[in-house]
């Protein structure tokens, strides 16, 4: 049975469905989650599928499930941190980044000085594009697929993948403490996000 069909099922009371897609795709939820939320991510993983199965919205036939979730988790993520500030505060998440906000960063996930530094930066850059460039290395989002998640034009999510890159590489060079480690970071960056992915698959069931 598809990914569709197992929601639909569960929305109608099939808990064994339900149960086919929280074992299917906890792992995913969870990684989404563990670098941007501390110690409030298993409430967060908890929140994105009883808001799944909560909501009658049917997911559109060009779009996969996983997006289709990863758009829930996204939205849940933006109100879990608005939630934490007071009502006249308002949030820019193109602008205000998880540094900003003051959480401890995830760092026991690292083990090479360069997985340290990349996690630091993404948590300085605005956390909209931190969204971005985790789901496009973590999670192997295409541009289309981007596009679905946050709403956007695919051009659009191309162009913000391109600045957030940009910026992303900017955090590093100010973290780095060497020319050496600058350019380690920069030039393997995407091993050094594969090495973290793993990780992160490793530590979510913990």
């Amino acid at each position: 049975m598809k990914d569709a069909a197992h929601l639909e099922a569960w929305r109608r009371g099939d808990r064994n469905s339900g149960a086919v897609l929280f074992e299917r795709y906890y792992d995913l939820v969870a990684r989404f989650f563990r670098n941007k939320a501390g110690d409030a991510s298993s409430d967060l993983v908890q929140e994105t599928f009883l808001r799944l199965v909560g909501t009658r919205e049917k997911i559109r036939p060009d779009t996969t499930f996983r997006c289709y979730l990863f758009g829930i988790a996204r939205l849940v993520l933006f109100e879990h941190y608005r939630s934490l500030k007071r009502a006249r505060e308002r949030l820019d998440f193109a602008r205000t980044t998880l540094a900003d906000l003051g959480p401890t960063p995830t760092t026991m996930i690292a083990q090479a000085r360069e997985e340290r530094i990349l996690l630091q930066a993404l948590r300085n850059i605005p956390i909209e594009m931190q969204v971005l460039l985790e789901l496009y290395y973590w999670e192997n989002l295409t541009g289309g697929e981007l596009a679905e998640v946050v709403g956007v034009p695919e051009g659009t999510v191309r162009t913000r993948l391109r600045r957030a890159r940009k910026l992303l590489e900017q955090q590093i060079a100010a973290i780095s403490t060497s020319a050496v480690e600058l350019k380690s970071t920069v030039t393997h960056l995407d091993r050094w996000a594969s090495e973290l992915r793993k990780r992160m698959v490793e530590g979510v069931r913990a």
